[in-house]
């Protein structure tokens, strides 16, 4: 490219200065250099045109397309597309059938994709630590705040090559959602589905645990291969699971998780604009969090009341035991594969004493 627009333009200075006759040998010299300069003026305009064209980023989401959980990351990318256009767009490649979710956290790592939106509890494997998102007591402006973030920030550098954009949920507690009735926190005896999550705590109420994709709940539930699963608040009725449920546990435990990550070798060839439109759109995702969660948690509870699902309570000892051994669990296991962090996760998580 070089050598043609070095060409192009000696011939066309050369052909403007040089009269019929002939012209000393240094005023020849002297165009050339003209000529020179003037090309690679033109070559550092088309470097600077061909840089900031278009970004196109590959974007997946852990979940399936179009529910609770991916919703937010569908907003993010109309967001990031018409504010970047131009600058950066992201290419929805969709979710759990386009790939696994638990093979979602490896892919980001590898820039197989480039951005994701998954939680913790599907990438234990590459990043044991994440999974303390869900033991979080204090809100994600705190955590900014407070070192908290920061000391995750720097273990997804470390171990997943990534950047941790935003916490598009973060404000729903998890429940035991089951087909057959309990009358005390005690699940002995029962086929609990679960992920990482929840594997501690329903281990310790003496539960049989089988881990599966959320794809795979609603055949287990027909079956009977189950007798029932973890799940937040609100979400079921995407998922079909409310067909094949009777019973909702409270009170909710933890807080669901579920964030926005980005590759940081793709981080790193962005420019100061399409970071910031990247930036901009998740940070107002995170802000609309709690209104967007809060929405869809009391319309579910009242559709589970429509839907004929029984609620059952634990009350005043019963449900403090309960919680307690929730966190007591879930700790103990972060703590288990991480000694070097987790203690000092849980003083960032928890809350005051």
């Amino acid at each position: 490219m070089a050598r043609i627009a070095i060409e192009q333009a000696r011939v066309l200075i050369l052909a403007e200065r040089a009269p019929k006759d002939v012209r000393s040998l240094g005023e020849d010299i002297m165009h050339y250099r003209l000529a020179t300069a003037l090309a690679a003026l033109l070559l550092l305009v088309s470097s600077a045109v061909t840089g900031a064209q278009e970004v196109t980023l590959k974007g997946i989401t852990s979940f399936a397309e179009k529910t609770l959980n991916s919703r937010s990351f569908e907003r993010f990318i109309d967001m990031v597309n018409a504010e970047g256009k131009g600058k950066i767009r992201i290419d929805y490649i969709g979710g759990p059938k386009a790939m696994p979710p638990f093979e979602v956290g490896n892919a980001l790592k590898s820039g197989v994709v480039d951005i994701a939106n998954v939680t913790g509890a599907f990438y234990t494997n590459v990043f044991p630590e994440s999974d303390a998102w869900k033991l979080t007591q204090r809100p994600m402006s705190e955590l900014r705040k407070s070192g908290g973030f920061d000391y995750m920030a720097k273990l997804y550098d470390e171990k997943m090559n990534a950047i941790f954009l935003a916490r598009q949920i973060g404000h729903t507690p998890f429940h035991v959602y089951l087909t057959k009735p309990i009358t005390k926190p005690d699940l002995t005896g029962l086929k609990i589905r679960i992920t990482p999550v929840y594997r501690d705590f329903f281990t310790a109420l003496g539960a049989t645990v089988v881990q599966t994709a959320p794809g795979e709940v609603y055949t287990a539930l027909e079956r009977g291969v189950v007798d029932g699963y973890g799940w937040p608040t609100a979400g079921i009725f995407d998922l079909g699971w409310h067909e094949k449920t009777k019973y909702r546990v409270d009170p909710g435990f933890y807080t669901a998780e579920v964030s926005f990550l980005i590759n940081k070798t793709t981080w790193s060839k962005l420019d100061a604009a399409q970071r910031k439109v990247i930036t901009d759109a998740a940070a107002k995702i995170e802000a609309d969090s709690a209104a967007y969660e809060a929405a869809a948690n009391t319309a579910d509870i009242e559709r589970m009341k429509q839907a004929g699902i029984q609620t059952i309570e634990f009350k005043g000892a019963d449900a403090e035991a309960y919680l307690a051994k929730a966190y007591e669990a879930a700790w103990a296991g972060i703590i288990r594969q991480s000694p070097e962090h987790g203690p000092k996760l849980r003083e960032f998580f928890s809350k005051p004493k």
